[in-house]
């Protein structure tokens, strides 16, 4: 994933969240290549640059991309 196509939703329910994520998908031409990250207590205090890098590296191993 090397453009880095990342959405960070935050203080949504989950409904909302899926929603979120389902527009997301309809409105780009490779839905695929987005990764979707969930704010919560773990990573809220993180640097958004450490936080995307996380987000695309799980990404990738999770749909096999290196």
């Amino acid at each position: 994933m090397d453009d880095k196509k990342v959405v960070i939703i935050n203080g949504f329910s989950r409904d909302e969240t899926i929603a979120i994520m389902r527009a997301v998908k309809d409105a780009i031409t490779c839905p695929d290549r987005v990764a979707f990250c969930m704010g919560n207590e773990n990573n809220r205090e993180w640097r958004v640059k450490d936080l995307i890098n996380e987000v695309v590296e799980e990404h990738n191993r999770m749909t096999r991309r290196s």
